[in-house]
């Protein structure tokens, strides 16, 4: 029997890992459960992806993209006239206020790089990425800064349960753009 050319099954795989880690967590994440949930054989998943750990990276790669199209929907962090802090603190209450399950996944594989370091290449692009953008309204130190504070802000949201709280977000923000 010949193969059956499916171009588009690596990236189905990558998306069913996303769903099956946004169900169940990393705990839940396996070769034969993402199979299953891809609906493809479980030497699909083992031949584009040899370890988890690859798998993982594909994943928080995809789900890198989504904050990324975030920034870029909004445009505003190119025009030097619109207030930084205020675009910052409107675009975590857009991702906040969004589908939280995507947060939260994009969240639960960044901090599983804590423990597999195959991760971590990719998480600290996603932070030298914004960084970089930012940097072009900001100085890099600064940038930086912003973002580790975009990212405390997001993790106390997540793990709390409270409500974002945009206009906090905004004044801290503007602390530290300001040098307040």
């Amino acid at each position: 029997m010949a193969r059956r050319y499916d171009p588009e099954r690596r990236r189905r795989i990558i998306d069913a890992a996303i769903r099956v880690v946004g169900r169940s967590g990393i705990a839940g994440l396996s070769h034969r459960s993402v199979a299953a949930e891809a609906d493809v054989p479980l030497g699909s998943t083992t031949y584009h992806f040899k370890t988890l750990d690859e798998l993982m990276v594909a994943a928080l790669r995809q789900a890198n993209e989504g904050f990324a199209k975030a920034i870029a929907s909004r445009g505003g962090l190119e025009d030097t006239r619109t207030d930084l802090a205020t675009e910052l603190a409107g675009l975590l209450g857009e991702w906040l206020d969004g589908e939280r399950t995507g947060v939260e996944l994009e969240y639960e594989l960044y901090l599983a790089a804590l423990r597999r370091p195959a991760l971590r290449p990719v998480a600290a692009e996603w932070c030298e990425d914004v960084t970089v953008l930012l940097s072009r309204r900001t100085d890099p130190v600064t940038a930086r800064a912003l973002v580790a504070l975009m990212d405390g802000i997001c993790l106390q949201v997540l793990l709390t349960g409270t409500p974002y709280d945009e206009a906090y977000a905004r004044e801290m923000l503007d602390r530290v753009v300001s040098g307040t």
